[in-house]
């Protein structure tokens, strides 16, 4: 396949018309998306129109409540003052209950400190959106109920990823 003078035409129509570098290809025929999206760099072609069944967003999917952070290993990173802070004899997966945060003890972004935990509650574009504001655990950004759910013993870790056998 070559870019003849019409074909390279009917590309730049159709990507000021805002189809899809697939779209593209299909209609251009013999030709794949990568090869589309190269020519189209190469002839330094952009700003394009919105095409309207692509810029309806889709809704997201809500995160799941148990996603978890990485956390450094003490004995890899020679950190035992965070060792001794973070106890690794609780259960991998904390039983998830509703934790009532006292209004006394909710705190925005301004009002966190090193001693206050950082876990934010709600959506952060709602006024209702605050941060948990308990006793963080030394070195550690959490309190502990937040802790247990932000981090897991790196040996539980990598068992729940082998896959199972039978």
């Amino acid at each position: 396949m070559s870019w003849t003078d019409e074909r390279v035409e009917l590309l730049k129509k159709l990507w000021a018309d805002g189809l899809s570098a697939s779209q593209i290809a299909a209609e251009l025929g013999s030709v794949t998306r990568n090869a589309v999206i190269g020519k189209v760099h190469r002839l330094g072609l952009s700003g394009r129109a919105k095409n309207p069944s692509s810029s309806a967003s889709r809704p997201r999917k809500p995160r799941s409540t148990s996603q978890m952070l990485r956390m450094p290993r003490p004995s890899m990173r020679g950190n035992t003052a965070l060792a001794h802070a973070f106890d690794y004899d609780f259960d991998p997966e904390p039983e998830l209950i509703e934790n009532i945060i006292p209004i006394g003890q909710r705190r925005t972004l301004l009002e966190l400190s090193e001693a206050t935990c950082r876990w934010p509650i709600g959506d952060p574009g709602t006024p209702e959106f605050f941060f948990c504001g308990g006793n963080s655990l030394p070195g550690l950004p959490y309190c502990h109920y937040h802790s247990r759910i932000a981090y897991q013993p790196p040996g539980e870790r990598r068992r729940d990823r082998r896959p199972l056998r039978g």
